[in-house]
């Protein structure tokens, strides 16, 4: 590992991170969108109302502006596990490959089909089956999200597998143990509620936007009951999922858990930092010198959020890296050399296999197989220990942001829906101004907790298998340069695209009862 181009391997993160980052802007738009609408379809389709179908019709225009960029940037984003990351692709075998699979030919397929009876099949099919249709969309994105997210959390928390020593790949050995891994699970509901969230707030800021200028107000207090109740429901929700994945988190990610508080010394009856700002948390070199400059912690919380104990030992970051023999942690030290071990035994075993000499063989394999679950530390053996520490403050402020805007947002829900219910909300100019400022805090707190999903594994690629310094093409570092530019700037051009399509179409807005619709 003498030889290896950080410059690649940062540019290379670069530009997944930038591809990443970009498509989950229009995504979780789409997840909670679909379902809005449906629901205020199913509504017209109840009612009869022709007033449902024009806020339906409305909500379904910015739906498809939104979806059409998202699939642009998505597929790029697959793209690059083969062009910048083909040792992970081959490393996974089947594994990763199975998922992408299933939802390009299941979910995709389900969206592209019924998406076209929903924008196109108005007067040409029966209400109910259009409704049906629009139910499917949003059901297929929604699957399209579950084969994505277990492919990452097996990422996360890989299960379901078997390393064949011969090929030097993953190879799957039990799919539903992939599916319905609890660090999946977890990551699935809390993804794609998240999505509902910020699509309820999507809908209530431009629904005030309508009320305060004076402009179809009707329709803007109809939309925003409906997203108010969706976003209420998935706030709730949303709680809970977080809950179960700070416990999968603990179990399988101690060290993101430490990063993400801020923890450096473990401790039973470990506090959760409600509020702080830490001092030199860049100085991932000299960890026993990391403090907060000031925190308000709860004390035992963190404890019970891991484990549901308030009593419960939370191991720190020194606990981590220097090891804890009292609580059955070893150290990275340790880690790193069974990690040498088992790379050094891999290659012994093929190597002694290849001559024929099959005792031999055997008893490498043996050895590989018995330290195996530390297989991606080895590639850290003669570095520093302190390189396995993920980004600290990133790590720590981005988890807070997102926690403390995911509060505030169930607050906002319960107040839009009271004063919408109340018939006062076209009075309140100061919290209808507040709603069309919470879009882009819904923005922020999206791209927030993916951040603290995958910076707080670093480094790891596969967690404890795989480092992204392993991971990584044999290519020229400036070829991944300078698609990170065009990548942007072509991003940066769809994102300023929707952006301005989504204005005109909102100042635009609903169309215009006629008589023809009325009759409908």
């Amino acid at each position: 590992m003498e030889n290896i181009d950080f410059s690649l391997v940062d540019w290379s993160r670069a530009q997944f991170a930038l591809t990443a980052m970009y498509h989950w802007i229009f995504v979780p738009l789409t997840l909670g969108l679909s379902f809005i609408i449906a629901i205020m379809e199913s509504i017209y389709v109840k009612t009869g109302n022709p007033e449902w179908k024009r806020i339906t019709k409305f909500w379904m225009t910015l739906f498809g502006i939104n979806f059409a960029i998202g699939v642009a940037t998505g597929i790029i984003l697959e793209f690059e596990f083969g062009t910048n990351w083909s040792n992970y692709s081959w490393f996974v075998g089947d594994i990763f490959g199975a998922p992408l699979a299933i939802e390009g030919i299941m979910a995709f397929f389900m969206e592209s089909t019924f998406i076209a009876i929903m924008f196109f099949g108005w007067n040409k099919v029966s209400k109910k089956t259009h409704a049906l249709s629009t139910w499917l969309v949003a059901i297929g994105s929604n699957l399209s999200a579950l084969w994505i997210l277990a492919a990452n959390g097996w990422m996360q928390h890989p299960a379901g597998m078997e390393f064949n020593p011969d090929t030097a790949r993953n190879e799957m050995v039990d799919f539903w143990s992939i599916l319905f891994s609890p660090v999946a699970i977890n990551k699935f509901l809390h993804t794609v509620t998240s999505g509902y969230v910020l699509a309820s707030i999507f809908v209530i800021g431009i629904s005030s936007w309508y009320i305060l200028k004076k402009k179809d107000v009707i329709f803007g207090k109809r939309s925003i009951v409906v997203a108010s109740v969706f976003g209420i429901l998935a706030s709730i929700y949303l709680i809970g999922t977080g809950d179960g994945s700070a416990k999968a988190v603990a179990k399988y990610q101690p060290m993101k858990l430490a990063a993400m508080e801020g923890l450096y010394e473990g401790t039973t009856n470990a506090p959760l930092v409600g509020f702080g700002v830490l001092k030199n948390a860049g100085d991932t070199n000299n960890p026993e010198k990391l403090d907060f400059l000031f925190s308000i912690p709860i004390p035992g919380a963190l404890s019970y959020l891991a484990f549901g104990d308030f009593d419960a030992f939370v191991p720190g970051i020194n606990d981590l890296v220097e090891g804890n023999p009292e609580q059955g942690i070893i150290s990275y030290k340790e880690k790193i050399e069974k990690g040498k071990i088992a790379i050094d035994a891999l290659r012994d075993y093929k190597n002694e296999k290849k001559a024929g000499n099959t005792e031999v063989a055997e008893t490498h394999l043996k050895t590989f197989k018995e330290n195996f679950a530390y297989f991606g530390y080895g590639y850290y053996f003669g570095r520093s220990t302190n390189e396995l520490i993920p980004p600290i403050e990133l790590s720590f402020y981005a988890f807070h942001i997102m926690v403390a805007l995911g509060t505030y947002f169930l607050f906002f829900f319960i107040v839009m829906l009271y004063f919408t219910l109340k018939n006062k909300i076209q009075d309140k100019k100061f919290i209808l101004r507040i709603a069309i400022w919470t879009v882009p805090l819904a923005y922020i707190a999206q791209e927030a907790g993916w951040v603290v999903a995958e910076v707080g594994r670093q480094p790891w690629v596969i967690q404890d298998l795989m480092p992204t310094i392993a991971a990584v093409s044999h290519i020229d570092a400036s070829n991944v340069m300078i698609t990170f530019f065009l990548f942007l700037a072509v991003f940066t051009a769809l994102l300023i695209a929707e952006i301005k399509i989504l204005l005109n179409q909102i100042k635009k807005g609903p169309e215009t009862l006629t008589e023809k619709t009325t009759k409908e």
